[in-house]
């Protein structure tokens, strides 16, 4: 996301914030800071936490730009939670700040009553930052299939984020013989994401084993952490054998070490014509 949809401003008072799973993230300690004109926002924070303890369930740490230009984690809250953190401060610009605050989260509730929008605000961003228009169907339609695993993973009761991720290794190891952390070393990265530094090929790989475990554990009605990481094995295994198959047929890897750091997707599609 461009560093200038990073910040917001209320009455002349910044607010940090990140977009992170298709949402707006905004900093817990800025928004106390604009509400109680406390000095020490984070004190304030801390002793919040202390005197409700639940209010922590509803943030979550990402890591957002300090003063001296480094990147801390902060414990941030979306929209909707934001609004729970609002009622245990009081503060005479709580009304005025709900109002600001549904306005500059006004953006989601469309997306949520319009899913369109969604796919609709990320080709933008893609496309902005130079990513072609056949990279960009692929990887939307990546995301959404991959939507698909999560939501089918949490209705077979698979709960916990690294429950998640431990899964999405098994699967990105079967199809590619290397875990995510692995994969992003290959290709030089660090908290960039590795889906958008994927190229067409990997991104339909990728696609295949997500696509293929969702499927099988439908069909297995696979319950419960361990069964569902044998079922993440297998789907990896069929885009891994898929994989497999073409570089014998094609004679060049799937895999690439290739990023798009330092030129953007759209141009290297272009070298790669000429």
């Amino acid at each position: 996301m461009d560093s200038d949809k990073a910040l917001v401003v209320f009455e002349d008072k910044e607010i940090r914030r990140i977009w992170h799973n298709y949402e707006w993230y905004f900093s817990v300690s800025d928004i106390i800071a604009v509400l109680t004109d406390s000095k020490d926002s984070k004190a304030y924070w801390r002793k919040l936490k202390e005197r409700e303890p639940q209010i922590v369930t509803i943030c979550h740490e990402l890591k957002l730009p300090s003063s001296d230009g480094k990147f801390y984690n902060s414990d941030c809250a979306t929209t909707k939670n934001a609004f729970r953190l609002i009622q245990s401060i009081p503060s005479k610009k709580a009304e005025p700040f709900k109002q600001w605050l549904a306005q500059v989260g006004y953006e989601r509730i469309q997306e949520i009553e319009n899913p369109e929008l969604v796919q609709k605000r990320m080709k933008e961003i893609y496309k902005a930052k130079g990513y072609s228009e056949a990279w960009i169907e692929k990887r939307v339609r990546g995301i959404a299939i991959r939507d698909e695993l999560t939501g089918e993973w949490k209705n077979r009761g698979v709960n916990k984020n690294i429950e998640y991720a431990i899964l999405t290794n098994e699967i990105s190891k079967a199809t590619f013989g290397k875990t995510v952390e692995e994969y992003k070393q290959f290709k030089k990265l660090n908290r960039e994401n590795l889906r958008d530094h994927m190229t067409d090929l990997e991104l339909i790989f990728t696609m295949l084993g997500e696509a293929s475990t969702t499927e099988i554990a439908k069909n297995k009605d696979a319950k419960g952490f361990v069964e569902n990481k044998t079922v993440a094995k297998k789907g990896g295994k069929i885009a891994g054998d898929a994989r497999k198959n073409l570089e014998i047929e094609s004679g060049k890897d799937v895999t690439t070490d290739e990023n798009y750091l330092e030129k953007p997707e759209s141009v290297k599609r272009l070298e790669k014509k000429k």
